[in-house]
């Protein structure tokens, strides 16, 4: 390559990699909220069922929020999900996970939160670290 073709090549290679950062840091910014929000549903569920130890019993008010949501907002926002937000919630609001668990995303947790042994969702958060 010669001269011009060298330099014009550094700058393409610069801009690609500047979007390749660029889209890491989007990434880790959308993630981050999203874990905010789904602890924060989490919390809101858990405060309207009574407090942490009445929220066992008040799965029937979770399944109207979640009917009303799905129409609402998106299907996402099934019964399923709402109980995983409240779990997650109650995981780390009690500190059990492991905090480099905070690297993970929605994706993930859903996963984790099918276990109920803290230790072996604090084995598998750090499994999917490494």
């Amino acid at each position: 390559m010669n001269e011009f073709e060298e330099k014009k090549y550094c700058e393409i290679k610069e801009e690609l990699i500047q979007s390749a950062i660029d889209n890491k840091v989007d990434t880790y910014v959308t993630n981050k909220n999203e874990l905010t929000h789904y602890y924060n549903v989490g919390k809101m569920i858990i405060d309207a069922q009574g407090g942490e130890t009445r929220a066992k019993y008040g799965d029937g008010l979770i399944k109207k929020y979640s009917k009303k949501l799905m129409v609402e907002i998106d299907k996402k926002y099934n019964y399923r999900n709402l109980m995983y937000m409240r779990k997650f919630y109650l995981l780390f609001s009690n500190e059990k996970v492991n905090p480099l668990g905070s690297q993970l995303s929605w994706t993930h947790y859903r996963e984790l939160l099918k276990f109920d042994d803290i230790n072996e969702i604090n084995y598998y958060i750090h499994q999917m670290i490494e």
